[in-house]
């Protein structure tokens, strides 16, 4: 009873603080909702739509005109541009006007109705990822079309039926099924990864942050009184008010994106939770550490900083893992942003038991009791250093 009156004391003088100083609130409640709804908003549709894109056609038939109306009625591509020849289109990309351009060279149509196999070229600029594969895909499927608008024609007039003219433009007929985001949407996917590690990063800077200002504010020796000089009591007294907050905005985010914005989830609304609980604990703990093994305001802050912004890049999500090199594959594990997503993937994404992926929830659950590893010297720290600005 005495060590929770002891933390409830350090819980009310947490609060007071959280109150009087205004990072907190704006780093644990404004700019993490900000960032939620800034990021889910950007990619509101799914995937970019009516991306420019310029046509050469020298050409210029109505075969030609064919298949830019076509190319302009797809939902990824929008022509908003026509070049006389490829060089103003090849400058036109590269001054960002465009993402690609189509290049009909004269005598196309002729030696298509001639089966002589013209070159229709098509170019697209892969400096932007997502544009590049996603106009990549409209291009070379209306230039595949040209040919076989042709072959049709032609089959049709020597008596073929549909289901032959059918078998041989299309031999093997592809049955597509994307599992658990049929949808291709890059708001499901990527949200999902960049929104938690914008989180974990706050959770990171705060939990340092709250600890450095101890010794900045010259405080720290009457923290540790107030816990009886437990070092163990007073972490869970400064922190736990934090833990609140912080899960209040995690669920509030959850609920937004599985429920209001209805992203695809298989897993149950207590792996959800779980999920959540385990994310607010494991970056706490690894606030901790952080402090614990650089006892300074400025250099926690950084070394966490930095942990996060190398943890979007190390969880797997735009590059795979797997695709790295055997160094960078086992550096990934220190990083809990990693073993949140791989959770998230298989249990929630995916709908698969925990047991699917007990080593990364125990990873999480490491990263918990990192700070086991530097009381000690948390604890001489706040006895002793002196803050150095």
């Amino acid at each position: 009873m005495r060590i929770l009156r002891l933390i409830y004391s350090i819980m009310l003088r947490e609060l007071s603080i959280l109150r009087n100083n205004y990072i907190y609130p704006f780093c644990m409640v404004v700019f993490p909702l900000g960032v939620m709804i800034f990021f889910t908003s950007l990619m509101e549709d799914g995937l970019p739509t009516e991306m420019p894109i310029g046509i050469v056609d020298v050409d210029n038939t109505t075969t030609t005109r064919a298949l830019i109306r076509r190319l302009d009625a797809f939902q990824m591509s929008r022509i908003t541009h026509s070049y006389a020849t490829v060089a103003e289109a090849r400058k036109a990309i590269q001054n960002n006007e465009i993402y690609g351009f189509l290049y009909f060279p004269k005598g196309t149509t002729e030696k298509l109705l001639a089966s002589r196999q013209p070159k229709i070229s098509y170019y697209y600029s892969y400096t932007t990822l997502a544009a590049g594969a996603l106009l990549m895909r409209d291009l070379k499927t209306i230039s595949t079309l040209g040919s076989a608008a042709v072959g049709q024609a032609t089959m049709r007039a020597k008596g073929f039926t549909q289901d032959q003219i059918q078998t041989f433009l299309q031999p093997i007929k592809i049955d597509l099924h994307q599992i658990a985001n049929p949808w291709t949407s890059y708001n499901s996917y990527l949200s999902t990864m960049i929104v938690p590690g914008m989180m974990m990063l706050f959770i990171f800077l705060i939990t340092a942050y709250s600890l450095g200002t101890e010794l900045k504010f010259n405080s720290s020796k009457q923290w540790l009184q107030m816990a009886d000089n437990n070092i163990s009591v007073a972490l869970i007294g400064k922190l736990l008010p934090q833990t609140v907050i912080w899960l209040a905005v995690v669920f509030t985010y959850q609920y937004y994106v599985f429920y209001h914005l209805g992203f695809p989830h298989l897993g149950s609304p207590w792996m959800l939770v779980l999920l959540g609980l385990m994310q607010v604990l494991a970056s706490q703990g690894f606030g901790v550490f952080a402090f614990g093994l650089l006892p300074s305001l400025r250099m926690s802050m950084s070394v966490c900083s930095l942990w996060a912004v190398l943890s979007i890049s190390m969880a797997g999500s735009a590059f795979p893992v797997m695709g790295m090199d055997r160094p960078l594959q086992s550096l990934s594990w220190l990083f809990p942003l990693r073993h949140y997503y791989m959770i998230y993937q298989t249990c929630v994404f995916n709908g698969f038991p925990l047991i699917e992926s007990w080593f990364h929830f125990a990873a999480l659950a490491g990263f918990l009791l990192l700070p086991w590893l530097v009381v000690k010297k948390i604890k001489n720290a706040m006895l002793t250093y002196v803050y150095i600005p």
